[in-house]
């Protein structure tokens, strides 16, 4: 592990204690997923200057790429339905600024995203460090997906959206990602991040409890402190909502698990019984983010 110098998003050093939720997880390591919200790698503090909260500590580059190389999810494979009803209502909000055009999702995964938006007329690239997700877009979906770091894949720029979808509060360095992208974007294209909302109601009454508190978030954004980053790093946020995301009632009551296995137990078995299991559902918990934004000097554009 990494001393965390300063703030990631105003460079303030000024950084206090906030949620203590290392010790397993640190011991574990950066585990892709957790049986157990509320831990990390190290505990969480809090800027001064400007409210961001990140790790005390963060992973070294080596520890991050070993992780998300190996990372693997068949569970999310599994919830192919909701994840392109989830991106389809995303792509839909891009194209309220931009395209059918050139697209890069960086943070791919099995690209799901990237085949909803072929079907609309998209161009797509992704990019994907795990080696199981990037198989999985290219043997299974036949897509154009390098398995590479985010920003160490060759890409000609000129892309008229990025996406960058549950990615971002995985960096460590999240300013010299927003630099890559504005290299990339084609003069008045657009950047969607899609991200947990560590300022929303539900998350400060969780606190530590909250389940987007995993081992692999090393930063926590608010809409405040993600808007400042956005801002210092040459971007205009032009648009900013809630963003829920559809899985089966089975797959979110199955989460549950992550503080009770017997309370997920009963309430699958409950859902099972009634018959709504299998159904798509996409509750909006208010704690996730939508931001879309654009390098600051681009062409002036207007909501379609």
């Amino acid at each position: 592990m990494e001393a965390a110098q300063a703030c990631c998003v105003c460079g303030g050093t000024q950084l206090d204690p906030h949620l203590r939720v290392a010790g397993e997880a640190g011991e574990r390591g950066l585990a892709p997923t957790t049986d157990r919200f509320g831990t990390a790698l190290a505990d969480i503090v809090r800027c001064r200057a400007c409210g961001h909260m990140q790790l005390d500590r963060m992973p070294g580059e080596a520890e991050l790429a070993e992780a998300y190389g190996e990372a693997e999810d068949f569970d999310y494979v599994e919830e192919e339905t909701g994840q392109l009803a989830t991106a389809d209502w995303l792509l839909g909000e891009i194209e309220r600024w931009s395209g059918p055009g050139r697209l890069l999702d960086l943070g791919c995964w099995v690209g799901f995203l990237l085949a909803q938006a072929r079907d609309r007329g998209w161009e797509g690239v992704g990019v994907e460090p795990s080696e199981f997700a990037a198989a999985y877009a290219t043997d299974r979906l036949g897509l154009d997906v390098r398995l590479a770091g985010l920003f160490d894949a060759e890409l000609d720029p000129g892309f008229d959206a990025v996406v960058m979808a549950d990615v971002i509060e995985h960096l460590p360095e999240p300013g010299a990602a927003l630099d890559r992208v504005s290299e990339l974007l084609a003069p008045g294209g657009v950047l969607a991040l899609v991200l947990p909302d560590a300022g929303s109601r539900l998350a400060r009454v969780l606190g530590r409890r909250w389940w987007s508190v995993i081992p692999t978030h090393v930063q926590y954004f608010t809409r405040s402190s993600l808007g400042r980053l956005l801002a210092r790093h040459g971007f205009e946020t032009l648009r900013v909502r809630t963003a829920p995301k559809a899985f089966t009632v089975r797959y979110y009551l199955e989460r549950v698990g992550g503080y009770s296995d017997a309370a997920a137990r009963a309430f699958v078995g409950a859902a099972t019984r009634a018959g709504v299991a299998d159904r798509l559902w996409a509750p909006d918990f208010r704690d996730r983010m939508l931001v879309i934004a654009r390098v600051a000097e681009s062409a002036s554009v207007t909501p379609r």
